[in-house]
């Protein structure tokens, strides 16, 4: 089944798209957590981090390359910035296409509310 991701990636449905080539996309995220919130998404569908495989590996470390290429054309490089992967229903994720946020424009405070 199709998740709204690969929808976006294979351009069905609209999305700020910011960077894709053969292995990711990245898009702004549709509800921003801070004035710089994009996501980057394997092109790839991978439902959760524990689903990736050996085979995944190159595609997970160019979406954290992607992430500071972003960063740095987002002016935020320097300022600093937040990557997250969310994984399953405790850890928050909402669609089941691994994602990677980048978060940032802004200080973000602390990493989890105690």
């Amino acid at each position: 089944m199709s998740t709204i991701f690969s929808k976006i990636i294979a351009r069905e449905v609209p999305a700020n798209i910011v960077y894709q080539d053969d292995r990711v996309t990245a898009f702004h995220d549709i509800n921003p957590a801070a004035p710089v919130h994009i996501l980057i998404v394997p092109n790839k569908e991978i439902p959760t981090m524990n689903d990736a495989t050996p085979e995944d590996e190159g595609v997970l470390g160019h979406m954290l390359l992607v992430a500071a290429q972003i960063a740095r054309e987002h002016n935020i490089a320097e300022s600093g910035y937040r990557l997250i992967i969310n994984t399953n229903a405790d850890g928050g994720q909402e669609v089941f296409h691994l994602h990677l946020h980048l978060l940032g424009g802004r200080p973000l405070g602390p990493m989890v509310q105690r």
